[in-house]
């Protein structure tokens, strides 16, 4: 494990996000059956629209929107953030959903990483981090943002610590090399340049970030990075799903770099505590792709197979813990924007989209058992946020 200490005092991810757009401010949204009280809202979207349901799984908003569209949480449990292009759009998925006419701006908005109450916000087009109080997000009005820029615009991301310090990827345009620390005032505490192709972020237990390389991964912890190395001399991570009480950061792992397609077969295991970095093997022939891993309720992993199953993993020694059938065997997509299965975990449960059959489904983690299907959605569901 290599370390790298902090340097002086200084002045001030493998897939390129595709351009998106969506419906003007004013367009009319078609609402059905809204309930009177707020509970687990479901935003997904489909090609032509972007739905919200509710915790019964029935649509209870349809927004017309156009093109690729990404939703990610804003971090508030209430608020979901849609990509547009003017940046970020803020949606309301609460008794009446909406989409606000709150707007952070970006320049090709990209990743929207939540830690605490803190949301950052990475424009791919210019390298500026937006920062922001996620609890202040309330109507039209955007909360009070601070606004970091990057060395050089690249695709990119951040994450906000609960000290204020800023960790934000080192690249540009055509490359990405590492991480740098910013505190408060956005003077620089550390750096690495040791994470070729940065992609991937989460903070694991004690506060700790981790972000993916194509090597290994690279820890910030103490106000210094260290870097983990992967098992193999080319060991991509690419994305990580993390919790507060777990030290192990999950993420997929390819140790192929010159395997085509999206599918992948194994998983990525990054003890930060103990500055180890294991892998495990998915069931013989079953592959899944950066939208199928989770953390499940006891902070094992959740990866939704190809078969259609869901595999929870041990998170900490890569043992296969159970399989649970939730929809027919599907195939990897041609392209990573096209639609395919998709999972996300809230709490006990897993919501799972079909684009077979064009529903999602909830199953219980601590049964297998599906509790709740939706009726045929309007379009095929595609990219999905749980709030």
């Amino acid at each position: 494990m290599k370390k790298i200490l902090p340097v002086g005092l200084v002045g001030a991810v493998a897939m390129a996000l595709a351009g998106c757009s969506t419906s003007p401010a004013d367009a009319e949204a078609t609402r059905t059956s809204t309930p009177s009280a707020d509970g687990t809202r479901i935003t997904l979207t489909y090609d032509g629209g972007l739905l919200v349901l509710d915790e019964d799984l029935r649509v209870v908003s349809d927004d017309p929107i156009d093109g690729f569209t990404r939703v990610n949480p804003a971090g508030d449990g209430r608020h979901v953030l849609v990509t547009v292009p003017e940046g970020f759009r803020v949606l309301d998925t609460a008794a009446d959903p909406a989409l606000t006419d709150a707007v952070f701006p970006a320049d090709t908005g990209g990743h929207a990483v939540v830690h605490g109450d803190r949301t950052a916000l990475f424009a791919d087009g210019t390298g500026d981090v937006t920062t922001f109080d996620n609890t202040d997000l309330d109507g039209d009005e955007l909360p009070e943002t601070t606004t970091t820029k990057s060395e050089a615009a690249h695709h990119g991301v951040a994450i906000e610590l609960e000290d204020g310090t800023l960790l934000t990827t080192i690249g540009t345009e055509e490359s990405r090399s590492g991480v740098r620390a910013l505190d408060a005032d956005g003077a620089e505490l550390a750096r690495s340049e040791e994470c070729p192709n940065v992609h991937g972020e989460g903070a694991v237990e004690g506060e700790v970030a981790v972000f993916g390389c194509t090597d290994g991964a690279l820890v910030y912890q103490d106000g210094a990075f260290e870097k983990i190395d992967a098992p193999t001399e080319y060991g991509r991570t690419g994305n990580l799903f993390t919790t507060e009480t777990s030290p192990v950061a999950v993420g997929d792992y390819n140790d192929d770099e010159d395997s085509e397609g999206y599918l992948l077969h194994q998983i990525a295991l990054v003890d930060a505590e103990a500055g180890e970095y294991t892998v495990a093997d998915m069931p013989d022939g079953v592959g899944f792709t950066f939208r199928d891993l989770a953390r499940g309720p006891g902070d094992e992993a959740v990866v939704l197979g190809s078969d259609g199953s869901l595999h929870t993993f041990d998170e900490t020694t890569g043992e296969q813990l159970d399989s649970f059938p939730v929809i027919d065997a599907w195939e990897g997509p041609t392209e990573w924007q096209d639609a395919h299965p998709a999972l996300k975990v809230a709490g006990d449960v897993a919501y799972v989209t079909d684009t077979a059959d064009q529903r999602i489904h909830a199953v219980d983690l601590t049964t297998g058992k599906v509790i709740a299907s939706s009726d045929e959605l309007p379009g095929v569901p595609n990219e999905i946020a749980v709030a």
